[in-house]
């Protein structure tokens, strides 16, 4: 109940600053794999906290329901199954996996880089969003993307350049390295935590976030999405940002 809680409180905070560049001295697990054990799993899928249809016209119901109650669901199952593997690994949050990809038991280490990536980032994607989202950023995130960028039009203008400009599937991202406010990609479900960067806002470019409504027209889903921006969440992440 304890782990559960506290992967559920770090999800839907955005993470703290401890968990999420927390010592991982302790960091272990068992020697070999063990049959699994009959005990509850660890990662929960996150509800959505707004309807199928909520982000509508932009983003549609059935992508919505589809996405969140199957491939997110995936995610978690697959994850669960492959720490339910190691118990000592239950102990761990689902960043402090994909800090320590390379500890991990080999047999695991892809199944949990790429489905705790996909758990983590999901969770992010559906609180950064929301029905009364859109406009320009508000708060101290506004700020900082006038000082790194120098307007919100070119921030907006890069950030869908380098989703556009990816290939295949993965995500486009907005991180704080230090100091700094970057733009940067990344493949498949893999999490910039990996790379020692604190996610602040990313959006999906998998097909499967947008090819009902807007088949191969990915440049026009990246215009849309800002108008379910949440920005109020993002700012709160920035801010949990400048404390880690």
């Amino acid at each position: 109940m304890i782990t559960n809680r506290r992967n559920f409180i770090y999800l839907l905070s955005g993470g703290t600053a401890a968990a999420f560049f927390g010592s991982d001295t302790n960091f272990s697990w068992a020697t070999s794999a063990t049959a699994p054990v009959a005990t509850p799993d660890v990662f929960k899928l996150p509800p959505l906290t707004y309807d199928y249809n909520a982000l509508e016209p932009h983003i549609d119901a059935a992508t919505m329901k589809f996405h969140h109650d199957k491939h997110h669901a995936t995610y978690v199952k697959n994850l669960n199954g492959a720490v339910n593997k190691y118990p000592q690994l239950k102990t761990k949050t689902v960043e402090e996996l994909l800090k320590n990809i390379s500890k991990l038991p080999k047999d695991i280490q892809t199944v949990v880089r790429n489905n705790a990536g996909g758990h983590l980032n999901h969770s992010m994607y559906w609180q950064i969003m929301g029905p009364k989202g859109g406009g320009a950023p508000t708060g101290e995130i506004a700020t900082a993307i006038k000082t790194q960028f120098g307007s919100f039009d070119a921030f907006k203008t890069q950030f869908n350049e380098a989703g556009t400009k990816l290939f295949g599937s993965g995500w486009v991202w907005l991180v704080r390295e230090k100091s700094q406010l970057k733009i940067i990609t990344t493949i498949n479900q893999d999490s910039p935590i990996s790379q020692g960067l604190y996610p602040i806002m990313g959006n999906d470019v998998w097909e499967h976030a947008y090819y009902l409504n807007y088949q191969n027209r990915r440049p026009d889903y990246l215009s849309a999405w800002w108008n379910v921006v949440n920005w109020t969440e993002v700012d709160r992440r920035f801010a949990k940002s400048l404390k880690a």
